[in-house]
């Protein structure tokens, strides 16, 4: 945008994966989380200048400086991710999004409204309490003069990880918006909830579009350790126990591999399954798609993601590593990791993939708030005109 560089805030900041997303182009005005160790990432990577450490129920619109053009907001998922406890937005963590939407309802009061929003969570969000937490959110958005919509974006468009996430966009323009959903980026979920919407949320409803991008070509193998055999490795017993977890499908994908003969890696996560009684038992789950499954942390219900390798009858298991994770996430090498391996995963586990946040900003954002400075720009130079 020539001349201009775009605003924004940056609400539930966590390491700061949203601004590595956005970049140097982008002049963040204020950042925000509650959390300390992941707050303390963020200085340490972006500095603390901007940074605000509370809880955003205790920030009023006075905390937040100048007249920024975008709100970025990765408001908390525990309550409305699969493996959450089903309280939705009434919850205790994802209800922080009412907090900050009180914060940008002040904004519009007084006149400093942020002319694009965007909310990212978990695509849980859709159906959560069958559709009316969606709802509530689109509400909330047009009731206050936006227009809105969303996308579902997987990392794995960008990535070697399997991460769908939810994308919702609410802006005064409509331009670069489709009259047509696009299976691209809204699976018949998403169709479905927009289809429940009351008539006069979804008159103001707009089906964002983005151009398909380039076939991504990074491998999970490619982002793995270089020298893979100096990792830690767990003991032969653990693996053995790790194996004997599997479902007879799974099993036979490692029989597979192992007649492959060639090293094969994969990524396994454990799960909590309903067998064929009904009884709830722990599986491990294998995969071997050269794509890790989606990054999650304790919080989330799972734990650090193990990494199979398997060499003929030779088979070896370990635990994803952080710096790994960060890859996973489209972070650079320079990024700085909290020291502590259990913080630092939880921190990218934690997080909005980096290129994804970019693709976003590029395909979209920067358009849309290009074409709106033009446009009050050319509007400037008529009424100069009319006034002379």
């Amino acid at each position: 945008m020539e001349g201009r560089q775009p605003s924004w805030y940056e609400f539930f900041c966590g390491g700061g994966m949203a601004r590595a997303g956005l970049g140097p182009g982008w002049n963040c005005l204020f950042a925000n989380d509650i959390d300390a160790k992941k707050a303390a990432s963020y200085a340490a990577n972006w500095g603390d200048d901007r940074l605000r450490v509370s809880d955003v129920a205790d920030l009023v619109s006075g905390d937040l400086p100048g007249h920024a053009d975008l709100a970025w907001a990765s408001f908390p998922c525990q309550d409305l991710s699969l493996a959450g406890n089903g309280a939705g937005l009434n919850g205790q963590r994802s209800g922080a999004f009412w907090a900050f939407w009180r914060l940008m309802q002040a904004l519009i009061v007084e006149r400093r409204a942020p002319h694009a929003i965007v909310l990212e969570n978990v695509c849980g969000v859709i159906t959560s309490h069958s559709g009316r937490d969606f709802a509530a959110i689109i509400a909330a958005l047009v009731e206050s003069g936006y227009s809105a919509g969303a996308l579902v974006i997987d990392a794995k468009r960008f990535v070697p990880q399997s991460r769908p996430r939810l994308f919702i966009l609410a802006t005064r323009d409509k331009a670069l918006a489709t009259a047509e959903p696009d299976p691209s980026w809204h699976p018949k979920s998403l169709v479905r909830a927009v289809e429940s919407l009351s008539p006069c949320l979804i008159k103001h409803w707009e089906w964002w579009r983005l151009p398909v991008p380039a076939p991504r070509t990074a491998r999970l193998s490619d982002l793995l350790h270089r020298d893979i055999d100096a990792a830690r490795w767990h003991a032969p017993e653990y693996t053995a126990r790790l194996l004997a977890m599997m479902s007879p499908r799974h099993q036979a994908r490692v029989d597979a591999a192992m007649q492959a003969g060639a090293r094969t890696i994969g990524c396994v996560y454990r799960r909590t399954r309903t067998d064929d009684r009904g009884n709830h038992v722990q599986r491990a789950e294998i995969r071997f798609d050269d794509v890790a499954g989606c990054l999650r942390t304790p919080a989330g219900g799972s734990s650090h993601q193990t990494i199979l390798v398997v060499e003929g009858a030779k088979i070896r298991s370990r635990l994803l590593t952080a710096r790994e994770g960060a890859r996973l996430m489209g972070l650079a090498e320079s990024y700085l990791l909290p020291a502590n391996e259990n913080v630092a995963y939880h921190l990218v586990g934690d997080g909005v993939v980096v290129p994804v946040v970019r693709y976003l900003a590029n395909t979209l954002l920067q358009p849309m708030l290009r074409a709106r400075f033009e446009t009050s720009r050319d509007n400037l130079k008529l009424t100069r005109v009319s006034g002379s």
